[in-house]
């Protein structure tokens, strides 16, 4: 049984997630944030932590964005909206 694009571009996400999960693990996490952001009509918060600021705000703002954009170019969108709040937890 060949594997379809789709199939094979599912496999290769899902690798990159893990990775991502398996490497942010092994690092130590320095600063930690909440991220609220408003796109499309809706809103989504997420917390992430980082070896940086930087690392933490946009790894929050992705993770918050990821439930309430579809697709890569809405999620660049939505990456690039201002969020509504910026907590720092550390």
């Amino acid at each position: 049984m060949a594997l379809t694009k789709e199939k094979k571009l599912g496999i290769l996400i899902g690798l990159a997630v893990i990775t991502a999960l398996v490497w942010s693990t092994l690092q130590l996490r320095q600063h930690t944030c909440e991220v609220c952001i408003t796109f499309g009509g809706r809103t989504n918060c997420a917390i992430a932590s980082g070896t940086t600021r930087k690392e933490a705000l946009g790894s929050a703002t992705n993770t918050a964005c990821a439930s309430i954009s579809g697709g890569v170019t809405q999620s660049i969108q939505c990456g690039n909206t201002v969020p509504d709040k910026v907590e720092w937890l550390d």
